[in-house]
Parts: structure tokens; sequence; C-alpha cells
């Protein structure tokens, strides 16, 4: 090729990362390009550990030498060569923030400008009495008092304490040596004699005298002296008092309340952060919840008595100083430790619980003393206090946990910030209450906030506020109106977070820059698909080249280039099936063409399923934004939740419907959100979460070891007469301890050699070369194959090797049956996609003994997924419920939401305008309904 025809493009030539097969492929600058394929097909390798992974290689590659040492080298990925590489950005789905602290205002940084416009434009009122602050200027004070004062005497005080216990000898000898005579001690004027103390235990207001004067004409210029050294003296607060009234008022340098005299610090944006002690709420610092002792969960059952253990943390009686002083308290009103709580009176069951103020007096005879031993008794709550702060431990923790309830902060009520902070208003509004407004109520906002402000306010605040609406602008604009600045990052889900990435890049404005995004259309109903593909094709219009890893046909049609990975997943794909536009996409034969024309397509089930007649009922869910709803799941269907992004479905079963049965059955810790009862439990017998985490979190895990194969292929070898000669046991098969496993690389199969100043590098162990096992243990062969050789397997190749083996054949039969015939049975779980990771799950729950009870739980379970994968994946659910179990999704895709038996939509919108069940019923009795959205693109679908 040319130089000529090589500008314009990205092209990479020979890449081979992962199961990509030599492959070369372009991509023009300035374009919408997406990468499609099956799942485990090569799309992920090609977008992010190709491309995205040598642009960050050049980038860090421009440091010094030193500076790169810090950072960590990158691996070079396998590809031959790469170029008209611009910068590489990529937003993916996983890297959400954990951390508490972390809100939807300090990730999109618009709680940033919002703290520079409360510190630059706020008005600043008084939490004693409401009144708005002032501040004056020197010249300004003596003005006052010319005008305000003119004839009167005057005294000009200094504050020095303000309502604070203390003898203050010290202050009062320091003060006659500088020469004052006189000081005002709450209230009244007194001579500053030595040695002068006041009371310590009570509260003082203490102000010096600096001067005293009868104000007439040319009394100017000692005035000016006088009120600057008070300010000295007083911190910038300067008290005149009217002698011959006795008023005294406060004039102030800095924001103070003109009644009560109380002045806050001069704002700034960091007294605006519940992330700085400066602005943070001191109880809570700055969360907004606390951890309260639950009385509830200390004394669950008050039919019991403390002897039998009703006190849960103290548990049953033992022989222990607090047991004995429960009975003495108890023994003064004639009870004993044996008595039930519920006849305990609650005067003497508090005393139990917060401790008693007189002092306890303890039976000689228990205490081995010579006379009865008196104690202080500070109570069961304080006791348990004691041990959650000194106990660090994990298990201590957890222990602990189980007594504890998360509540509101009584003293922000949940606002975060100080009493101070929240004093500060715009249009009567404090931080935190625009905080909590949902995006497009705050934006609407911010256009009426703009007239209620003065000509000086409006002039600092207008740039402010431009920034604002601007960023504001762009989370409308990828369909995230119903979040608010608030909302912990935490509970977002993955294609929200991502969204919200992708806002703040568009906000940025950057250009030349190529952007690599993660299937972005997660969790986003069709009718906000349109707003995130314009949002894209925004980003792309300012000069950028914009790469989507993307399943979702809209998003593929609209396009400006396509490249479809294939033609199947594993080591059968990693070709590029084909290149272009979309246009010349359709004409094509690939699997996932077929399916954009109609030619492939998933079948909706003749008849619907009627159910097993019970079903489980919530009655009252409120959490979030639930308008108190009724939800009733029939079991034994396949039942899918449906709605907008935000309406209320994963409160409604991650958040209310999971932990109230996992509590049920398996006493979790996770609190329900509020509903009043449920019924049915006693239908099911378990609850099953199937999500798309990664199996497990080292290489060291992998689908042999997680659907619990590997044991039975490992009992399998014991049972060999050549390990039965050699005396082996299971573990001398497992690569994770010591004895078969080659001790060089500790059955890592491989060697990590640290370069210090270039990036690590993997070497096959020069003992084993890569198999993880010692010589001898890999001399027993089963059917000629060692234990190395059957991890090596795909788990095609070991459905055919293991079909006389019934017990390993049936779990690795439902593998294979969940459309994962291509990975291999030693694969590390770190290398497989989360669609994949999801499947393996659903395999291992197919493969155990089922009930014909048990709910499965899916949310949105097609992320990642092809329309080819989805067709298997609902296969196997489909098998699940014909087995007389329920599954209930979350889902948007309405290749899934056709095949349901029963959907609930919530909605109608996202946030406070959601939380309701629009319809629910068959796919055919939904879309006849006239409310929300989901109907109108379901009967479409169904091609009604």
């Amino acid at each position: 090729m040319n130089s000529n025809q090589e500008e314009g493009k990205i092209n990479v030539w020979g890449a081979r990362v992962h199961n990509l097969k030599n492959i070369d492929v372009e991509i023009p600058h300035g374009s919408l390009t997406v990468i499609t394929g099956l799942s485990g097909s090569g799309k992920s390798s090609l977008a992010f550990d190709t491309i995205y992974a040598e642009g960050q290689r050049r980038y860090i590659e421009t440091f010094s030498a030193y500076a790169r040492n810090f950072l960590g080298g990158m691996e070079r990925p396998d590809v031959d060569k790469i170029t008209g590489l611009s910068p590489v950005i990529s937003i993916e789905q996983k890297t959400t923030n954990k951390n508490p602290r972390s809100t939807v205002g300090t990730t999109t940084e618009i709680y940033d400008y919002l703290r520079l416009l409360y510190a630059r434009a706020g008005i600043a009122y008084s939490y004693n009495t409401g009144e708005r602050m002032v501040k004056y200027t020197e010249e300004r004070i003596v003005e006052m008092i010319n005008t305000n004062y003119a004839g009167h005497r005057i005294y000009i005080l200094a504050p020095v304490v303000r309502q604070r216990k203390g003898h203050y000898r010290e202050l009062f000898e320091s003060l006659r040596r500088k020469g004052y005579l006189y000081a005002r001690i709450d209230g009244e004027v007194v001579d500053i004699t030595p040695g002068m103390k006041t009371d310590r235990y009570k509260n003082h207001n203490i102000e010096v005298v600096i001067d005293k004067m009868q104000m007439r004409e040319g009394f100017d210029d000692r005035l000016r002296k006088t009120i600057a050294t008070a300010m000295k003296q007083g911190d910038g607060i300067v008290m005149i008092l009217d002698k011959d009234t006795g008023e005294a008022k406060s004039f102030s340098k800095r924001l103070m309340c003109p009644t009560t005299g109380l002045s806050y610090r001069d704002p700034a944006p960091n007294m605006f952060s519940f992330n700085s002690p400066e602005g943070a709420c001191p109880h809570c610092k700055g969360l907004g919840y606390v951890n309260e002792i639950d009385l509830k969960k200390v004394i669950p059952d008050n039919s019991l008595s403390i002897h039998a253990g009703a006190i849960v943390p103290l548990g049953k009686y033992k022989n222990q100083m607090i047991f004995w002083q429960i009975d003495a308290i108890l023994e003064k009103i004639g009870l004993n430790i044996k008595t039930p709580v519920a006849e305990i009176p609650d005067d003497t069951m508090s005393e139990i619980l917060y401790g008693s103020l007189e002092q306890v007096r303890i039976d000689k005879a228990l205490v081995h003393t010579s006379s009865d031993y008196f104690t202080t008794f500070d109570g069961v709550i304080k006791y348990l206090r004691t041990v959650i702060e000194n106990d660090d431990s994990t298990s201590g923790q957890k222990w602990a946990d189980q007594f504890l309830a998360t509540c509101e902060c009584p003293e922000c009520h949940g606002m975060r910030l100080c009493r101070e902070s929240l004093s500060y208003r715009i249009w009567d509004k404090n931080i935190s209450e625009i905080s909590s407004f949902d995006i497009k109520q705050l934006y609407e906002w911010l256009d009426e906030a703009e007239e209620h402000l003065d000509d000086k306010q409006r002039s600092i605040a207008t740039e402010i506020l431009h920034e604002i609406r601007t960023r504001l602008k762009f989370l409308l604009d990828v369909g995230l109106d119903y979040l608010s600045l608030n909302r912990q990052s935490v509970t977002l889900s993955g294609g929200e977070s991502q969204r919200i990435r992708l806002a703040t890049q568009i906000g940025s404005q950057l250009v030349n820059v190529l952007y690599i995004l993660d299937e972005p259309s997660i969790g986003l109903h069709q009718r906000d698909n349109e707003r995130l593909i314009h949002s894209l094709k925004e980003l792309r219009d300012l000069g950028n080249t914009v790469v989507v890893v993307e399943h979702d046909k809209d998003m593929m049609l609209a396009a400006d280039w396509i490249i479809d990975i294939g033609p199947r997943a594993g080591m059968h794909g990693g070709e590029v099936v084909f290149q272009g536009t979309p246009k010349q996409m359709l004409k094509q034969h690939t699997i996932t063409s077929d399916y954009l024309n109609g030619v492939r397509q998933i079948a909706i089930p003749a008849e619907r399923r009627k159910g097993n007649g019970k079903a489980l009922t919530i009655y009252g869910a409120r959490g979030n934004n639930l308008k108190n709803v009724d939800v009733q799941f029939p079991l034994g269907k396949l039942i899918v939740v449906t709605g907008v992004s935000g309406s209320g479905k994963s409160t409604l079963v991650n958040e209310t419907l999971q932990p109230i049965l996992s509590q049920h059955f398996y006493r979790s810790l996770k609190k329900p959100m509020p509903y009043d009862r449920v019924e049915g439990l006693e239908y099911i017998d378990k609850v099953v979460n199937v999500d798309q985490s990664p199996l497990g979190r080292t290489p060291r895990s992998n689908p042999a070891t997680y659907t619990g194969v590997f044991s039975d292929i490992r009992s399998l070898f014991v049972a060999l007469p050549e390990a039965k000669i050699r005396g082996y046991k299971p573990g001398r098969f497992s690569f994770n301890v010591k004895g078969g496993r080659c001790e060089t690389c500790k059955g890592n199969g491989y060697k990590t050699i640290e370069m210090n100043f270039l990036p690590d590098v993997l070497v096959p162990c020069e003992v084993c070369h890569g198999k993880r096992y010692n010589r001898e243990t890999l001399e027993v062969r089963y059917k000629g194959k060692s234990i190395a050789d059957v991890l090596d397997m795909t788990i095609n190749q070991a459905v055919e090797f293991f079909e006389n083996v019934p017990s390993i054949l049936q779990k690795i039969k439902t593998i294979q049956d969940v459309g994962l015939g291509y990975i291999k049975l030693g694969q590390p779980s770190t290398t497989l996609s989360g669609g994949e990771s999801q499947r393996v799950k659903l395999a291992t729950e197919l493969s155990k003994r089922d009930t014909g009870k048990t709910l499965y739980i899916l949310d949105e379970p097609t992320t990642g997924l092809h329309f080819e994968d989805i067709r298997i994946l609902m296969d196997v659910l489909q098998k699940l419920v014909d087995r007389g179990n329920t599954v209930v999704i979350i889902e948007h895709n309405l290749d899934v939401i056709k095949l349901a038996d029963y959907i609930i939509d919530i909605g109608p919108e996202g946030g406070r305008g959601g939380g309701r069940v629009l319809a629910t019923g068959t796919p055919e009795e939904v879309a006849m309904s006239k409310e929300g959205y989901t109907p109108k693109f379901l009967k479409m679908e169904l091609g009604e």
C-alpha cells in the first residue's frame, strides 16, 4: 500500500492477540465504526487488547525510562504493525467507583462547578435565626456608628470568648498587662483586677472594653483607631454597647448574624464539599448516614430470658462480670436474670441497655472478695460499641455488622454537609437540595434561577451557569435525565456509569481522539437508543474516531463502517468475516447479516406457558422510586421485567425480591428495600442469581474448577491402576497444592520475569513447559492423556473423550449446550468474557439436580451477546422453566421480551416519573397497553 492510501485510516496488520488469526483491519478516521460478532469471537481482543493496548503503550513510551519504571510498562500486543493511530481513550463498563463518597456530581465534575457557584454567588443566612448574614468594611462600620449613635455614650468592645467554659485567669492577666482596664463578662461591665477569674464550669461570653466615648463631632480619627484595635482583638468582630439603653450590637468584617452575632468563615469552594473536613458534616464525616445499633437485632425475641440468651451479642449465661452486673440490677426490683425480657419494666431494660447511674453491687461470693464489690455499669450498648471500635478483624466486623443498622445521620439529615455550608442559598435552595433534583429538574431550575439573582450575583454566576448547563445537557442527551447529582456511583449500573463517562468526554470537547466504547447500549431502552446514537455521532462530528463494540441492530445500521469478526467463537473465530459499510453488509451472508436481514430470527413460541398456578407476591414495595406497588410473580414461567432506564426494575428485583429470598433461605445480611409483606415463599426452595461477574479473580480459577467437574476428573485419575500403585491421592492432581504440581512455577505453568525498565515478561516454565504438573504426575494417563492434556482440551473434545464417564459427561455436556464448546477446560477465568462467565454459571446450575422449585434471577443477561448467542441462551433458560423452575429476567432486548410467558412493565419514565406497574401479562397483552414506551416497540417486534 502506498502512503496516500494509508492516510485517513487506522490500519492494523497481523493481529494475533488471544484467538485472532493474523488479521488485517482498517478503520476510517472520523467514522463511527462498529465491531460486532459472536461472544468470544475476538471483538474485545481486537478493540481493547490490540488497538487500545498499543495506543496506551505508545503514550507511556513517551515518558523517560525513570518515569516508566514507576508506571509499570505496557506489554506490546502481538501485532505486526499499526499505523494512523491517534491518542486512545477507552470507556469501559467495569471501571465504576466503589467509594461511597463518589457521586454522579463528583464524577461528571458538575458538583465542582456548583460548589464554585455557591462560594461566589450564594447568600448566607444564620442557622440560628434564619436572618440574612451581613458583613461590613471598617469605613462602613465607622459611618454606621456615627449615624446610629450620634450624641450617645458608648462602649467599644472586642469579643474574646463566646459561649465557652473556663476560668480564663491567664486571659484577664494578659489583658491587664496590655493596659485594658474593663471587661464585660456575661453582660456586666467590671474592672479587670489581678488574679481575677470566672466559674470554670459555666459557659461565658467575655468582651474586652477597648474604649468609652461620648459621640460628638471631630472624634472620627479616634473612632477609626479604636475600631481598628477592636477588630484586631476581636478577630474581625467589634461590638458597640449603648451605655444609656444597655443594648449591644455586633459589626463584623466577616459574615455575621445581626441579632446573635454568630459569624461564618469566608465562603470557599471546599466549604461545600462533603469530602473535605471544611464542609463535611462532623457527625457522619460527610457520608450522610451512620451505623447505629439496632435494638431489634440485639433482642430479636423478648419471650426469652437474658439467662437463655435473649441479648444475642452476649449469648447464653456465662460466669462473667457483665451477667453479674445485669443480675444485680434486676435483683433491685425483685426479678432475676431468668425472667423473660417481655416481663422486665421498660426503665430497668433501659438501664441494662444504656447503663446505670448508680453503682451496681455485686455479691462478694461471686467475685471472691472479703466485702461486696461496687462497680459502674455502662450498659450493653456501650459494651457492644467498645467491642466494635476495638476489634478490627474481618470476623469481628462481620459479627458486629449483624447488630448494626444504617440510618440517616441525625445532624445533617442525609445532606452530608455541616450546618454552615447548608445555610448558603440561591433562590431559597441550598446546594444539597439542588443536588437531590433529578437532572431534568435541575436543568429547568438553573434556567429560571438566573432571573432570581441580583446584578452583582448575575455578573459572577453567568459564566459558571453556562458551564453547568452545557454539562447537564450532555447527560440529558445520553438519556440520564432521571439521575440526581447526589446519587452514589456504587448504585449505578454498568451502562449508566459508562454513559456518564461518555457525557464527560463529550463535555471535554477533545478532537482527533480515538474513542473505544464497550457496548454503551447496555441497560438502555429502545426509546433512549436514538439519543445515544446521536451522542456518539456528535462525538464523531467534533473530529474524533469512535469505535464501538456492539450487538445492537440500530447501532449497526447507523454506523459508517462495520467490522464483523467470526465466523464462530473461540478457536473457531478470530477472522474478519466482513468489513465495509452497513449497506454492503446487508448483501452478505454472515451470521450477523442474516439476523439483520431477517433470514435468521429468534422464533416466537407457539404458545405461552400457563405456569403452575402458584405465585410469589410482594405487597407495598416502595424502595427508591417505587410507588408502593404490589407485584405478582407467577411461578413456573419465564418472567421478564421491562421498562425504561431508571424506572425501578433493579430496585424491585435486585434490591427487594432477591434480598427477601436470600434472607429467607440463606440468612443473608443484606436488607431488602422497604415493603409491607410477601406471600408465596413456601412455593420455592432456593434462589440463584446468575450475573456476569468473573468466575474467579485469579488465573488459577477455570471452568473445570468452577463447575466442580475437575474434582470428578481427579477422582477418575486417582482410580487408575498406575495411580493406585503409586498411592496417589486427589491432591496429587491439583495444581494449587504441593505434591503433584511443578514446584518451579508453583503450578502456574509460566514464570514472571521482572524487567526493570521494560514490561514484565511471562515465559513458560522451563521445567514443566507450561503443563503445571511434575513429571511423575504426568506419567499417570487415562486413554493415553495426562491430566495436563485433559485441561488443555476444548469442551467439545472433552465431551467425546469422556462419553463413557456419566458423572463427568453430565457436567461438561451442559457447558457445550450453552454454546461454549470452544473454550478449554483449563482456560483461566480471567480470559473469559462477561457473557461467557454467565453461561458457565448457568451450565453449572443446569447440571445440578433441581427440585423444580428454584427461582433464577438474571439482570440483563444479553450483555455482550450476539443474536445467535441470545438464541442459545434463551434455549437454556427455556429448559430451566420446562423443569418447573421460575426465571426472572430484567431486560431491554426485544428478542428476550417477545419470548416471555409473563411481562411486568414498569415506568412510564425514569427516576421520579417511574416506579409504577404499567402492564402485566403475555407479550401480546402488554403490546395492547396504551401506557409507557415498551408496548409500541413490542408491537413492531411481534409484527402486529
